[in-house]
């Protein structure tokens, strides 16, 4: 149990955690960091990052991520490529469980993001992967030539629509109202792009597709006009959701404190929970920004925070 006992324990490597994880290593608190199911979060699935300052000509989200963790293990840093499962925050040492494992640690930084947000219908669930995906930038490339739904109106549908048009042969959005969430720049963007199509006051209702001894592939949607309540149905090749994020934190629900929608609430002005030594940074306690470089700047924050925290506890 001693063995796996550290001062400093990060849970998730994307921007946030690994920033945490530089900072901390730096001053010599050797931390351990979770990278988790998926290491370098959501930027993993980010093919250019063109708005990360210091890279002129943008850079790949995966060399991004590996450059940073690369950063903090040549400070002393520590990753491990497992989950945390389960946590007891009630006492000090905290004790965090990774499957098989424990470990014990003195402050606990959790940056575990977000995830996509998908529309909850069991024939997604069923073409997930068949025709259905959340991450342009990951699956647009199979979409040569075809034409493909995205599901959503805020800029996340926006930017999921224009980066399939170097794909597609088109592209329809589909919202469920007749005013748009995304910013007029975003808006205007797809407007503009001639493989761009809009469907507004229209939800899906199922996805429709065929299975063949275990080949599956996703051929339309059923639609449901959310005026006249008409259902229709509309071909397509592969289906898209631009529908924003939930922040990951089940694994802290009825422990720290959340606000309505589960992201972590912070003490104005800095990274601290409602539990000493706990501290949040990343997109898991932010709603609004959502940014690398605003989740990056939030990991250096709670770096500092760990080391003032320390020396208060001296």
């Amino acid at each position: 149990m001693h063995d796996n006992h550290y001062k400093v324990l990060i849970i998730g490597s994307g921007p946030a955690g690994l920033t945490a994880g530089i900072y901390t290593a730096r001053a010599n608190f050797n931390p351990i960091i979770f990278e988790g199911i998926q290491p370098g979060g959501q930027l993993t699935i980010t093919n250019d990052i063109e708005n990360f300052p210091g890279f002129e000509n943008g850079i790949s989200g995966p060399v991004l991520m590996d450059t940073m963790r690369k950063q903090m293990q040549r400070f002393g840093g520590i990753s491990v490529y497992k989950e945390i499962t389960e946590i007891d925050f009630s006492k000090r040492p905290f004790i965090l469980k990774s499957y098989e494992e424990t470990y014990t640690a003195d402050s606990v930084i959790i940056s575990t993001g977000a995830s996509a947000k998908y529309l909850g219908l069991e024939s997604e669930k069923k073409f997930r992967g068949f025709g259905v995906s959340a991450c342009a930038t990951c699956d647009g490339f199979f979409f040569k030539g075809l034409k493909v739904l995205v599901v959503g109106g805020g800029d996340t549908a926006m930017e999921e629509a224009l980066h399939l048009t170097k794909f597609a042969s088109e592209v329809t959005i589909i919202h469920r109202r007749n005013e748009f969430r995304a910013s007029q720049i975003m808006l205007e963007r797809a407007q503009r792009n001639p493989k761009i199509k809009f469907l507004t006051n229209k939800t899906v209702k199922e996805i429709v597709g065929t299975e063949d001894n275990n080949k599956r592939a996703l051929t339309g949607v059923i639609l449901q006009d959310t005026k006249t309540g008409e259902i229709s149905e509309l071909q397509a090749d592969g289906l898209f959701l631009g529908i924003g994020h939930q922040p990951n934190t089940a694994l802290f629900k009825g422990v720290l404190e959340m606000d309505e929608n589960g992201y972590l609430i912070t003490q104005p002005g800095s990274t601290k929970t409602n539990i000493e030594g706990l501290f949040a940074a990343g997109d898991v306690a932010d709603s609004v920004y959502r940014q690398a470089i605003t989740a990056a700047g939030t990991g250096c924050m709670a770096a500092t925070d760990v080391s003032k925290w320390f020396e208060s506890q001296e």
